[in-house]
């Protein structure tokens, strides 16, 4: 098996839920870390990798895999002959597909834009980002009453799509304990043998308490 490649960044939850995944399906690869402070990502050998200068990026035998839920689909496609965690039910992988386009509608507009105010002083309105946060937060709640998972029995790639930004949303101001069954179903992914966390950052509600 050939080895992969990985550029990313270690505070990208985008980076983190490919890093996840490849660590889940027992993977070897190499983290290349992209400086992105000084637009690593958007010079001409990146752009290269990826038209739209974004991480990450999987090299995979000298080709390139650009958008971190494309990543996942090509991962379960391709190392997961069990097809566990991306199933071929057509009624599974629409659902699937359905929890892709949360991950990149309402979670990346709401928890992850929340997260990356404080975390990098992005140019956000965080109290829109907020709001969307209850809004899909409060909707996952309710979807996850009666289900260990967002799909079907068992974990998949709607999972991991999911997890990173959703698990850092106090970082966001975002506070977790609202929703119980958010909070159990995180819980059961960190579980999982393989399990990597992305580092936490102290803002937030991750802020250190002003001592009086």
């Amino acid at each position: 098996m050939s080895q992969l490649k990985l550029y990313g960044f270690e505070l990208s939850g985008h980076s983190h839920r490919v890093s996840l995944f490849l660590s889940l399906l027992s993977l070897k690869f190499e983290f290349i870390q992209l400086d992105l402070s000084n637009g690593e990502h958007k010079k001409p050998e990146f752009i290269n990798k990826n038209i739209f200068g974004q991480v990450p990026v999987l090299e995979d035998q000298g080709r390139y895999v650009a958008d971190s839920n494309a990543i996942l689909v090509y991962l379960a496609s391709t190392y997961d002959p069990e097809h566990k965690w991306l199933p071929q039910d057509p009624f599974l992988m629409a659902e699937i597909q359905r929890f892709l386009s949360v991950a990149a509608g309402p979670v990346a507009y709401g928890p992850a834009r929340a997260r990356i105010k404080n975390v990098f002083n992005a140019p956000v309105n965080i109290a829109d980002a907020q709001n969307i946060s209850q809004t899909v937060l409060t909707t996952l709640d309710k979807h996850l009453i009666n289900k260990s998972w967002l799909v079907g029995d068992c974990p998949s790639i709607a999972d991991i799509a999911n997890y990173s930004y959703i698990a850092h949303a106090p970082e966001g101001g975002i506070d977790l304990n609202l929703y119980p069954n958010v909070l159990r179903w995180l819980s059961q992914i960190e579980q999982l043998t393989g399990f990597v966390a992305m580092p936490k950052t102290p803002v937030g509600l991750y802020q250190p308490q002003t001592l009086v």
